[in-house]
């Protein structure tokens, strides 16, 4: 910013070679000095910061599988599809690259400033919680502390910010399933491969909501008359249809426990964990230390709501000597099945 006869000129450095866009032009009659310091102040402490926020956020809706189209992106940050494009050539002028596909935007995945951000933008639940930790640990008195979570919040409040962790054998089919979501649309998962019965079979749903690194869907089965969940990796191919969702007023995604399983109906379980198994279990499922109470002579009772038993058999099967199940019974009788049925 600076003067020119009686005019203010404010500057905006928009890339690293330094050139420079002038974005106002205002005339200051009796110019005040302070006045002046005071308003370049305010404009960088709020209004800069507020627009940081907003083009981070843009930046990792880019960056989800699919890509995101005119309407949508304009919809999901309250502006109009003009200033859409403003923005849009903004982010080419610093040097990002938007690849377009049949009317979907998306950060080029093979430009150096995109994996740069990918990595920057993407906080998982577990890292979300290391990272509440740390900053629990600051002194409450430090006036940076709640800056800290503010910004972080404001960030982050987008079901954008998961990043995808997907192969090429389904990338096609969650970008499909991205744009049913955002366009509210019923879609086929053809040849839909069931763990569960051990079939294959075709699947008209309304897809909801993924979990975590897009590994499962959330969808309403139209004939079932139900909300489950759905393993993209097992999705032979997605098909969209113009019929809108007809059932939005029963969707209802469900969530994960600490062993990332998903599901609807909880149970309630506990268990006796030497210090070897708290530790394992600290390190391979972070959300696990929440649940888990010290007790005398270096044992820990963990006491948690599971989505069912798959998560916990996997880990107690492994560390069958150093942990003991105290409830439910159904859970003990389980476990017990399994061991009779393993043979080496």
């Amino acid at each position: 910013m600076v003067r020119v006869g009686g005019e203010v000129v404010l500057y905006h450095l928009y890339n690293t070679q330094k050139k420079y866009a002038k974005i106002k032009v205002c005339k200051i009659c009796n110019y005040n000095e302070k006045l002046l310091s005071l308003y370049h102040k305010n404009q960088i402490t709020m209004t800069e910061q507020k627009k940081l926020s907003r083009l981070l956020q843009m930046l990792v809706h880019l960056n989800q599988p699919g890509g995101c189209s005119i309407s949508g992106f304009a919809e999901q940050h309250g502006i109009t599809e003009r200033t859409v494009y403003r923005y849009f050539e903004l982010f080419r002028d610093v040097g990002f690259v938007l690849d377009k596909n049949r009317g979907r935007y998306k950060l080029k995945s093979n430009s150096k400033k995109s994996n740069d951000i990918s990595k920057l933008l993407h906080f998982s639940e577990e890292e979300s919680y290391l990272l509440q930790r740390a900053i629990t640990g600051i002194d409450a008195n430090n006036g940076l502390k709640q800056s800290l979570i503010n910004k972080l919040y404001s960030l982050y409040n987008s079901r954008y910010v998961a990043e995808s962790i997907i192969n090429n054998t389904n990338s096609e089919n969650i970008r499909q399933l991205v744009e049913a979501i955002d366009n509210k649309r019923q879609v086929w998962l053809r040849s839909y491969r069931s763990a569960n019965s051990d079939k294959v079979s075709d699947r008209l749903v309304e897809p909801l909501e993924f979990t975590t690194n897009y590994v499962s869907v959330w969808c309403f089965d139209v004939e079932k008359k139900r909300n489950q969940v759905f393993k993209t990796s097992r999705i032979g191919a997605v098909e969209v249809l113009q019929q809108r969702w007809q059932h939005e007023n029963l969707h209802q995604a469900g969530k994960t426990d600490i062993f990332r399983v998903s599901g609807e109906e909880k149970v309630h379980v506990e268990a006796e964990l030497s210090l070897r198994a708290a530790s394992l279990l600290r390190e391979e499922y972070p959300l696990s230390e929440k649940h888990m109470i010290p007790m005398a002579e270096n044992r820990y009772r963990l006491e948690v709501e599971l989505y069912g038993f798959a998560g916990i058999t996997r880990f107690a099967l492994g560390l069958a000597d150093e942990i003991s199940i105290l409830e439910p019974q159904s859970l003990k009788e389980h476990l017990n099945k399994k061991v009779k049925k393993i043979s080496f």
